[in-house]
């Protein structure tokens, strides 16, 4: 297990992450997604933290909260050591009846976050994240909210979900004006089926050094394997896919993504699924991705994503079928802008004596 560096923090964390979105759902979506207990969900994380994983992500609504509660009672009874594993949780969504609770404001973060580390059983939360965009509220509002969690303690670092490139540069912008904590990352939709973050978002990442999480590595199971353009309902029974057809796909370009890559999963003698999370693996601005698991097989497999090396034809195969199509002003920038990074690729390379 490889361990990268959380944006510009100093934390390193495990290129995997164990998602919570499984846990504790009982009815509605949340039930559709993932409806395991205590003990289904308890064995999962040890075995994540056996396999070298230091680094789990839930949200305050995930189950309504049972996520949180799963999760910090799971580390509670495994007495994992807190220096051991690093806790990332979110807020942002409705947490109560009333009409402020929802959003990014001073009183929602506040009162969320105190939530949260009660359900955690928590002193502190690692990395505490806006779960959206929240737009009843002033950017700076929200910054300073984190601020001062980070100043008092109940958060060490901040990050941002599910945010456009100019929110996220807006808030950059501020953070270091004001003198504010800033986002360490990003936690964002990637996958070989939706790469629409290489547009903007990835070159925004790597020029203001913040990390990348990344959530649905899979497309909601669409990557799994199970699918094919011949069989697309024959996915197996419970599935989230069936049950929650989320996050949006463009259907046939992912069945191209699966043509290429079922040969090399074959060839590696792995499943498809697999090769998926390897190919996220081998993207340079990704820092970790978030894997869930139903049951033990399920979560060993991703897991094992970690060891598996393609080869650069591999790479470039799952490429070609995946790219995304060329789009103003990106077609226009790499026309007009070829000279001058050639220009400077030349200058930096190795002098002749």
């Amino acid at each position: 297990m490889r361990y990268n560096p959380l944006g510009r923090t100093g934390l390193f964390v495990s290129e995997l992450c164990l998602g919570t979105m499984t846990f504790g759902g009982s009815g509605g979506m949340w039930g559709q997604i993932g409806a395991l207990g205590q003990g289904e969900a308890e064995p999962l994380i040890g075995q994540a933290i056996d396999a070298g994983l230091n680094f789990i992500d839930t949200a305050d609504v995930y189950a309504e909260g049972r996520a949180e509660e799963i999760t910090g009672q799971a580390l509670k009874n495994l007495k994992i050591a807190r220096d051991r594993i690093v806790v990332a949780t979110k807020v942002f969504g409705q947490t109560g009846d009333g009409p402020n609770a929802r959003g990014l404001s001073r009183s929602h973060i506040l009162d969320g976050v105190k939530a949260s580390l009660k359900r955690l059983q928590l002193d502190h939360i690692d990395l505490y994240q806006v779960h959206g965009f929240d737009d009843a509220t002033p950017i700076d509002e929200t910054l300073r909210a984190l601020d001062q969690l980070v100043r008092h303690g109940h958060v060490r670092h901040v990050g941002v979900s599910n945010w456009a490139a100019w929110q996220i540069m807006k808030a950059l912008g501020l953070s270091e004006r004001l003198g504010l904590a800033r986002f360490e990352s990003l936690q964002a939709y990637y996958s070989v089926a939706g790469r629409d973050l290489e547009r903007e978002i990835i070159p925004l990442l790597k020029s203001e050094g913040v990390g990348l999480m990344v959530w649905s590595p899979l497309a909601g199971g669409f990557l799994s394997g199970k699918y094919g353009r011949d069989q697309p309902g024959q996915a197996e029974e419970g599935s989230r896919r069936i049950a929650f057809d989320f996050p949006p796909v463009d259907k046939e370009k992912a069945w191209n993504c699966i043509d290429a890559m079922r040969p090399i999963a074959e060839a590696n003698g792995v499943s498809v699924a697999r090769g998926a999370l390897a190919w996220l693996l081998h993207q340079p601005q990704v820092t970790s991705v978030i894997v869930g698991a139903k049951r033990p097989g399920q979560l060993a497999d991703n897991i094992a994503a970690a060891q598996l090396a393609l080869k650069p034809e591999e790479l470039q195969a799952i490429d070609c079928a995946s790219r995304l199509s060329a789009e103003y002003p990106g077609w226009m920038l790499a026309r007009q802008g070829d000279y001058r990074r050639n220009q400077a690729a030349a200058a930096a390379g190795p002098r002749s004596a």
